[in-house]
């Protein structure tokens, strides 16, 4: 577990955006800490599930997270991924609806437990953190906007590229050759949702990468090989 997030402190969140953690003074953390509880879930196991009449939110403390949610056609729809300092939860804790979307831990993975009522009573005695929580949902807004002008406008070649450096980034292992392993279980099903295309389109493109040696795919392990290659494709670039 963090000591920081332990000690309340910062946690830094993915490149450009700072978790809503990090957005909390020191009084605030320590009420959260006061009212909520650490818990320990192993990989694949589900945090929340979507339909739940479950009320609580999870601030994750270190580890990586998937938001799924299933359609009454049975479509799987991966939302996002979300680490340490992310609040999880915050729409059936703050109005009571069910659960939108299915949580699942992609790696070992320690957060903070709050019941709604204590995270309420926490936010009336500490303002910052409704601060915090209306700059995470307008900064989730803004990301999910330029995500969907992205789908219109660039190549699915070129979100995939992005997609994979960006998770290169914050979850990525280099090895001694200069390729860098993503340290996510993730398969192309959940690729493909995250870039909002199909799975086989990704698939055809992660082909085309392997035979380039660009990259180095298994079930649910991805190599970046040559990510010099996959940066001029997200600039638009040839490979």
């Amino acid at each position: 577990m963090s000591a920081d997030f332990l000690n309340g402190g910062p946690l830094g969140g993915g490149p450009g955006r700072a978790p809503f953690w990090d957005l909390l003074d020191a009084p605030a953390r320590s009420a959260l800490r006061t009212v909520g509880r650490v818990t320990a879930y192993p990989a694949r196991e589900h945090l929340m599930h979507q339909d739940d009449l479950t009320d609580h939110l999870l601030v994750v403390g270190d580890g990586c997270v998937k938001v799924t949610s299933v359609s009454a056609a049975g479509y799987q729809a991966v939302l996002a991924l979300r680490g340490p300092g992310d609040l999880i939860g915050e729409q059936a804790g703050l109005d009571d609806g069910p659960r939108s979307a299915t949580v699942t831990a992609l790696t070992p993975v320690h957060a903070l437990v709050i019941p709604a009522g204590g995270f309420r009573a926490a936010a009336r005695d500490h303002p910052v953190i409704t601060g915090a929580v209306h700059r995470m949902l307008s900064s989730r807004l803004r990301d999910a906007d330029r995500h969907r002008t992205a789908a219109g406008a660039d190549p699915l070649a070129s979100r995939l590229a992005g997609l994979l450096l960006d998770l290169a980034a914050a979850h990525g292992r280099r090895r001694a050759s200069g390729a860098v392993e993503i340290a996510l279980p993730l398969s192309q099903d959940d690729f493909a949702g995250l870039v909002l295309g199909s799975r086989r389109t990704v698939s055809r493109v992660l082909e085309q990468w392997r035979a380039d040696g660009w990259v180095t795919t298994g079930r649910t392990r991805l190599t970046l090989d040559n990510p010099d290659a996959l940066k001029r494709i997200r600039e638009g670039g040839p490979g």
